[in-house]
């Protein structure tokens, strides 16, 4: 084992060197946390022991800095008696391992330093474990092989050691807060808390209160101190889910947030820091929603450091068998049945379904069919998947002028329009001609100003997340 030893106190450097020799684990001495971080790439330390109050950088930041690049290992903290409230601060907020007063107690060392190894062998394994599960096609609760899913998952694995804001992009019903509790789940954050926010689902009169808490008597109804998101996530994982339904005054307030992490509770004087990874999604195209005055350009900038785009699962349908398989497993768990497996008619018609729903539709015929069942394989027969949603068969439309040198706008426009004129004006069977959203056409219906662009959407358009 290797041991990081980290304190300014020359005997007590020398003492805890020649007693942890003696144990025989290897040691490397640092006197404060600037020379420890120069010292840990190379040495790789399984355990840091470490005092807390020494010069040019203390042990508390110390473990801040190597926490926010996701390699900090178990570490034990040495404190003075005076400082033991520190030291258990430290411990929880930081993932220190545990505290030891000053004069050590050479004992209670070996114990902690045995007791810390295991973890970091046990968080190896794990780690190793879950790497190799994604190779197999699992991720957290995200499945799939499809090459569009690997990458993925490889993209997860990069950005979830930092810090950096993600931005997940793609249909609603496709997984975008799998793949942000994935984030979660890899990163540092891991054991501290995971909250999501529903920007579409949320009054706009509760936002502000719901993100950042308010004060006794901030408001009609206000009859107690009511700690906001970005205090309940401290330490953890924020998840903005369908940021582009935020108001567009509440995305200003954001944004100030986002500047330094600093934010004050609905009638609150006193600022607050939030130290917060935020992970925000939406099931619009940004740049569209960034004309429609939908979403504040420099919200998107500040919110897509990173960038994931979940494609729809009518792009990847080799992955619906390893979904299926996993989603059975699950229902079997919530409703006691004992289905053993999908058999081939079942798969063949599952994936010869367009799945405009995405992963939830495909959950629910699932589940259908599941309690259907009871036990044994999944049938074909057991499966109720609707009708294909296609428009009822009509002739060829006439050619629609498209030539060499026209832009994509004005080709995607006569496009619209003729599908349109197909359709007899129906825009959800245009939609779904074209394969997209009715509130996807509409959008598009008011970039190009063609008819129909003001109607309201059919109660079938597309929402949620």
């Amino acid at each position: 084992m290797r041991v990081l030893v980290v304190d300014d106190d020359l005997d007590q450097i020398s003492v805890l060197k020649s007693v942890i020799l003696a144990w025989g684990h290897q040691v490397e001495t640092a006197y404060d946390g600037v020379e420890a971080l120069k010292l840990f790439p190379k040495f790789q330390p399984n355990v840091i022991v470490t005092d807390l109050k020494m010069p040019r950088m203390d042990g508390f930041e110390m473990m801040q800095t190597l926490k926010a690049e996701g390699v900090l290992p178990p570490t034990i903290v040495v404190t003075d008696f005076g400082s033991v409230e520190l030291a258990v601060k430290t411990v929880h907020e930081y993932g220190g391992f545990w505290f030891l007063e000053k004069p050590v107690d050479q004992s209670s060392l070996k114990a902690l330093l045995h007791r810390a190894s295991d973890q970091g062998r046990l968080a190896s394994e794990n780690e190793r474990l879950r790497l190799e599960l994604a190779q197999r096609g699992v991720l957290g609760d995200l499945v799939g092989e499809s090459p569009e899913m690997l990458n993925i998952f490889a993209l997860i694995r990069q950005v979830a050691p930092t810090n950096a804001g993600v931005l997940i992009t793609g249909e609603s019903g496709s997984g975008k807060e799998l793949v942000a509790r994935a984030i979660h789940s890899f990163s540092s954050r891991s054991s501290e808390a995971f909250l999501a926010i529903n920007c579409a689902a949320m009054p706009e009169t509760l936002m502000e209160s719901e993100l950042f808490g308010h004060e006794k008597g901030a408001f009609t109804g206000a009859v107690e101190r009511r700690a906001g998101a970005m205090e309940l996530a401290q330490g953890g994982t924020l998840f903005l889910d369908e940021i582009g339904e935020m108001p567009i005054g509440m995305q200003a307030k954001l944004l100030r947030v986002l500047e330094d992490f600093k934010f004050r509770r609905l009638g609150g004087k006193s600022e607050l820091t939030a130290d917060v990874r935020l992970v925000s999604a939406t099931n619009r195209i940004p740049n569209l929603a960034i004309k429609e005055g939908k979403l504040r350009e420099d919200l998107y900038y500040r919110l897509n450091i990173f960038h994931i785009h979940l494609p729809p699962l009518r792009d990847r349908l080799e992955d619906i068998p390893l979904i299926a398989t996993a989603l059975i497993e699950k229902l079997n768990r919530k409703h006691g049945t004992r289905i053993t497996h999908l058999d081939a008619g079942a798969i063949e018609a599952l994936q010869s379904y367009r799945w405009d729903g995405n992963v939830r539709e495909l959950r629910n015929v699932i589940e259908r069919a599941l309690i259907l069942a009871g036990e044994g394989p999944l049938q074909r027969t057991h499966l109720y998947i609707p009708t294909q949603r296609v428009p009822d068969a009509a002739p060829p439309a006439q050619g629609l002028g498209i030539q060499v040198g026209m832009s994509i706008d004005e080709a995607e426009r006569m496009l619209i329009e003729a599908t349109l004129n197909q359709a007899k004006n129906n825009k959800t069977r245009a939609a779904i001609t074209l394969g997209i959203s009715t509130r996807t056409l509409h959008a598009k219906l008011k970039q190009y100003r063609l008819q129909g662009a003001d109607d309201e959407l059919p109660d079938d358009a597309e929402s949620g997340s």
